[in-house]
């Protein structure tokens, strides 16, 4: 069966078994499983039109990453209890609040009632479906515990979404700090600063050598400020644009991400954790080693991890322990190779990848509380410079006037 399509409002109008009149408005991805749904409250439907809904609806009942995880531990839940497959799809295609995630679970169901499997029946009805996580649902369904690896994947997604929301936590003070001090340092010199200059003119004395530095960049901003703000617009349009096309622009991108003090340190745990946690639940779920580093590769997050992930799996395919193809790229951390080399020498390299995912995730988690006081000193040292700097250069005028007055 085709992936969902658009989304649509369907307004119909049909007749219940007792005779009566009833119309109403079903939001939905196709016209036959909106039939279908009225079939089954024994409704016949005598007429049905759709038209597109508005942007706030379209974003209201799209399906996210987060609702796939919150379905999948709900899965796991249901077939754990032993609610069967199909009845466990239909009863949260019928109970959930967005449209897209009744059309993609009523799909899915469907396809597994007409003889598909969960995992093609997944991968067919949306791209939130990935190969990582379709692998693992034909794994589960091939040695018969699926509950159980509906169980690892949603733990595992749980644990990248809890982590995706702390190293975006610790990305956002220092930004609206910057952006605060920028946007104070421009209204300064926009609407502040040439009121102290027609003062200064006025007097008509010799101003200090920074003072006149500071007017020349006040006078400048406000005769070619529109100029630079289209620049700086077309160069972010530019730069975007480039780097969704360009793949070598964007792996330097996420290189020099990593290199970024204090940042770049939470970064890179963050990736790492999420790169042995991937491929623990890969391996424990009994897919095999090489599947397991292609799929943690292609889930870090990070062009550059993911060079390194891919450069370690063609020396692992030609023989290579894990724990040396991972050090040959220079780019993991000694305690991961050093866990990663007992966890293969034990025979427990699952268990070992999970606990050093647990240890990164917990080191992430204590920088980012404790980033306010890692950073306070030198966002200080910043506001300080920029602003303090600007006050400094009106002020000296005027002490020295006074003094020369005194």
């Amino acid at each position: 069966m085709a992936q969902a399509g658009k989304i649509r409002y369907y307004h119909w109008r049909g007749v219940n078994p007792s005779g009566k009149k009833l119309s109403g408005v079903i939001l939905g991805f196709q016209e036959q499983e909106v039939r279908a749904k009225l079939t089954e409250q024994m409704i016949q439907v005598k007429k049905i039109r759709h038209r597109n809904p508005s942007t706030f609806s379209k974003l209201k009942n799209q399906l996210k990453p987060t609702d796939v995880t919150t379905i999948t531990r709900q899965l796991a839940t249901m077939i754990n209890a032993g609610v069967p497959v199909v009845q466990a799809l239909k009863l949260m295609a019928d109970s959930h609040h967005k449209a897209e995630a009744r059309a993609t679970l009523t799909q899915v169901s469907v396809q597994v009632e007409s003889g598909s499997s969960l995992a093609r029946a997944m991968r067919n009805s949306s791209p939130l479906f990935d190969t990582f996580y379709c692998d693992l649902v034909s794994t589960g369904e091939q040695t018969g515990h699926l509950g159980q690896v509906f169980d690892r994947i949603a733990t595992y997604r749980e644990k990248n979404e809890a982590m995706r929301k702390k190293v975006i936590k610790a990305m956002i003070y220092p930004s609206i700090v910057t952006l605060t001090a920028v946007g104070v340092t421009v209204m300064m010199l926009l609407f502040v600063i040439p009121q102290f200059a027609s003062i200064f003119n006025s007097f008509g004395a010799e101003l200090p050598w920074f003072t006149r530095q500071v007017i020349s960049a006040s006078d400048w901003l406000v005769d070619s400020g529109k100029y630079l703000a289209i620049l700086l617009l077309l160069g972010f349009i530019t730069l975007r644009y480039s780097y969704q096309r360009s793949a070598p622009l964007r792996y330097r991108w996420h290189r020099s991400m990593l290199k970024i003090p204090v940042i770049g340190e939470v970064l890179l745990k963050a990736t790492v954790a999420r790169f042995a946690r991937t491929l623990a639940t890969t391996f424990s779920a009994g897919i095999p080693l090489l599947s397991g580093l292609q799929s943690a590769a292609k889930t870090a997050g990070n062009l550059y991890i993911e060079k390194a992930a891919m450069e370690a799996h063609g020396s692992t395919a030609s023989g290579m322990p894990l724990h040396i193809a991972l050090r040959q790229s220079d780019v993991f951390p000694e305690l991961m190779l050093q866990m990663t080399m007992i966890g293969e020498e034990s025979g427990s390299l699952d268990d070992m990848l999970n606990k050093m995912a647990m240890f990164y995730e917990d080191d992430v988690d204590n920088t980012v509380d404790n980033l306010g006081k890692i950073i306070e000193p030198l966002i200080i040292i910043f506001l300080g410079t920029v602003v303090g700097g600007l006050l400094v250069a009106m002020y000296m005028p005027i002490f020295k006037l006074m003094s020369v007055i005194g």
